[in-house]
């Protein structure tokens, strides 16, 4: 709607360029919309940068067997087929089946929501279930015990990840409410500019000014019921609004969605890994028979002051026991 009120007023400049009004109109509604662009395009494309980290998820490097010695591969250039190896810490490269298992266990919180690491062996214990059987590893899932070896059975958009975003790509996205009101919003007043610059050209003539005299006075008309700010308002407002919930680490990919967000009354999710970021963290400690909250030294800096003392025997047996017992990597 404002490039067509911009080109009418080119147009009414045209038929009379001894008044300049139309012409700083015309660039007013091209600059307003450019403007618009601009601000939405930088918005989407600092979501679009922070969705490709997303990209992490493939593992840049695997272990494969190729031509009879094991070599380092991108696992973007896995084949069915290849036998890979995979060591406890290592994301699973693609789907594959347990050729030799070395109690080694994998997180398949990511897919199926289950925290605990789940044994993998060489045995297909639910053939109708394959989500369910420990003979497969899932592409995206990690190895967090042991050792094994696997032959690729599916890669890219064959495995079990790739078809779940196969129907996430596939759905019909639907226009926000906001965007739905906007749209009725012009239709009706490009419907009012167009009727009313019709009804005031008729009546000139009936007046008795000429054709060219009408012509620019229906444009006038036209022009003066398009909302120059609202297109410019719209953008600026959701931009700010989607700035304040980036400062709450709150995503937003796409501007109208923040509207749909305003008017949300219910959300259902998963909770492991969506709500929640499926790490265990130390809450309290109990040591010299007291119970004290556990506070992060590298989240709450050297000035917080800490229930616990590390210059305490106690303390010191106890985080030496952590140490020792701890699997983390």
């Amino acid at each position: 709607m404002l490039w067509a009120g911009g080109i009418l007023c080119f147009v009414a400049y045209g038929l009379t360029p001894t008044d300049p009004s139309n012409l700083y109109l015309g660039a007013s509604l091209i600059l307003i919309v450019f403007l618009t662009a601009t601000v939405t395009y930088f918005q989407n494309a600092q979501s679009e940068a922070i969705m490709q980290g997303f990209k992490n998820m493939i593992p840049p490097k695997t272990r494969v067997l190729r031509d009879g010695e094991w070599k380092s591969i991108e696992a973007t250039k896995l084949v069915v087929g290849d036998i890979v190896n995979v060591k406890m810490g290592d994301k699973i490269p693609a789907d594959i089946r347990i050729l030799l298992s070395k109690e080694m266990k994998v997180d398949n919180s990511s897919l199926t929501g289950e925290t605990d690491p789940l044994l993998r062996t060489v045995e297909c214990t639910h053939p109708e279930n394959a989500l369910e059987t420990a003979n497969l590893a899932f592409f995206g899932t990690l190895c967090k015990e042991g050792e094994g070896l696997g032959v690729v059975i599916n890669i890219g958009d064959s495995t079990v990840i790739g078809q779940i975003a196969g129907l996430a790509s596939a759905a019909v996205t639907e226009q926000t409410p906001l965007r739905m009101e906007l749209d009725r919003f012009t239709r009706y007043i490009t419907t009012i500019a167009l009727g009313l610059g019709i009804l005031f050209f008729s009546l000139g003539f009936v007046v008795g000014y000429d054709a060219i005299t009408n012509f620019v006075f229906a444009i006038g008309i036209c022009i003066s019921n398009v909302p120059e700010g609202l297109m410019a308002a719209v953008p600026v407002a959701l931009t700010l609004t989607a700035k304040k919930l980036a400062k709450r680490k709150v995503l937003v990919r796409n501007l109208d969605s923040v509207e749909t967000l305003g008017s949300t009354t219910c959300i259902c999710s998963d909770k492991t890994g969506t709500l929640t970021q499926n790490i265990m963290t130390v809450q309290h400690v109990w040591y010299d028979n007291k119970l004290v909250r556990a506070e992060n030294k590298q989240l709450k800096g050297p000035n917080f002051d800490y229930e616990y003392k590390t210059e305490s025997i106690g303390f010191r047996y106890l985080q030496e026991c952590a140490i020792v017992c701890s699997e983390a990597f």
